[in-house]
C-alpha cells in the first residue's frame, strides 16, 4: 500500500500532500484515501511533481471525468483537448495561453453554465519568481459563520449569473441556490460567485447587489484563506463547489504556463 503524508495548512482549508509520486498508476486504495483528503480539505497541494498531458487527465479521472474546457475552445491543447493552457507567454503574435497576466477576484469556475464546474486541477510548468499567488477561500467556513437568521433568509433564494461574452451563456441564463448541500460531503455551503452574478429573482437590483456584496464579504474573511506560490511541478486540486479562487496579477515579461484539467458536476439543495 503506498504511503503518502497529508498536512494541513492550518487555515481553514487545504492540505500539502508529499510522497507522492502522480505520475504512477495510483491504485484504488490509494485513490479513495486522496479523495477522502480532498473532501476534508477541499483544496491539496501535491508539489514536486513531473506529469505528462496524459497523465494529468489519467490522474484528474480520480475526481471525475475531465472534459474539454467548455468555454476556453481556442486554449486548448491541440493533442490532448482535456488540457486547457493557462499563460501569458506570446508566440508569434500569438498567446498560447488563457488569463494573461492580470489580477483575477474571487470565484467560482464556470457558475454561467447550468452544470458548472465541480473539481479544478492546476499544473505549473513555468512560473514567475513573484506575483501570480493564488487564494482559496472556504465556502463551508462562510456558510457556518452565517446567523441562523441568514441561512434562513438564503434558503430557496438563487443567482442568475451572466458571463460577459454573451456567446458563452446558455438560454435561459443559468440559476444556482445560494445554499448548497455537497454531493459527497453531505455539508451545507454557502455558493456565490459575485462577479458573474446578475440579478437574484424576487429582488430589486440594488436588494440583490448589496445581498451579494455582503456575502462575499462573509466569504473572504482572511481567517477563510489560504494562499499559494506556485512553484513549477506545483500541483494544485480544489473543489469548486466549497471554495471561491482568486489571482494576484503577476509582471506581463515573466513567464507563466499552467495546464488546467476540468470537471464538471450540478450542484444540490
Amino acid at each position: 500500500m503506498p504511503h503518502f503524508t497529508v498536512t494541513p495548512t492550518g487555515a481553514a482549508l487545504g492540505a500539502r500532500v508529499t510522497d507522492i509520486d502522480l505520475a504512477k498508476p495510483i491504485d484504488a486504495d490509494t485513490g479513495d484515501r486522496i479523495r477522502a483528503a480532498f473532501l476534508k480539505h477541499s483544496v491539496l497541494l501535491f508539489p514536486g511533481q513531473a506529469l505528462s498531458k496524459e497523465g494529468q487527465v489519467r490522474f484528474s479521472h480520480l475526481f471525475g471525468p475531465p472534459v474539454p474546457h467548455p468555454t476556453n475552445t481556442k486554449d486548448r491543447d491541440a493533442e490532448v483537448p482535456e488540457i486547457t493552457i493557462l499563460s501569458n507567454v506570446v508566440e508569434a503574435g500569438r498567446a498560447i495561453g488563457a488569463l494573461g497576466n492580470a489580477e483575477l477576484d474571487f470565484h467560482a469556475d464556470l457558475v454561467f453554465l447550468y452544470t458548472p464546474g465541480s473539481v479544478s486541477i492546476l499544473y505549473c510548468l513555468e512560473t514567475p519568481d513573484s506575483g501570480g499567488d493564488t487564494y482559496w477561500a472556504s465556502s463551508y467556513a462562510a456558510y457556518d459563520a452565517l446567523s441562523r437568521e441568514m441561512v434562513e433568509r438564503l434558503r430557496g433564494l438563487e443567482v442568475v449569473y451572466i458571463h460577459r461574452n454573451p456567446s458563452y451563456n446558455p438560454d435561459p441564463p443559468a440559476r444556482h441556490p445560494l445554499i448548497c448541500t455537497h454531493p459527497e460531503s453531505g455539508r451545507s455551503y454557502l455558493f456565490v460567485s459575485p462577479s458573474s452574478a446578475d440579478s437574484i429573482p424576487g429582488m430589486s437590483a440594488g436588494e440583490g447587489r448589496e445581498l451579494l456584496d455582503e456575502l462575499l464579504t462573509v466569504a473572504t474573511q482572511e481567517q477563510f484563506v489560504w494562499s499559494h506560490s506556485w512553484h513549477a511541478g506545483d500541483v494544485v486540486v480544489w473543489d469548486n463547489r466549497s471554495t471561491l479562487h482568486r489571482r494576484d496579477g503577476f509582471d506581463e515579461s515573466a513567464r507563466r504556463i499552467m495546464h488546467r484539467t476540468q470537471m464538471l458536476g450540478p450542484l444540490t439543495v
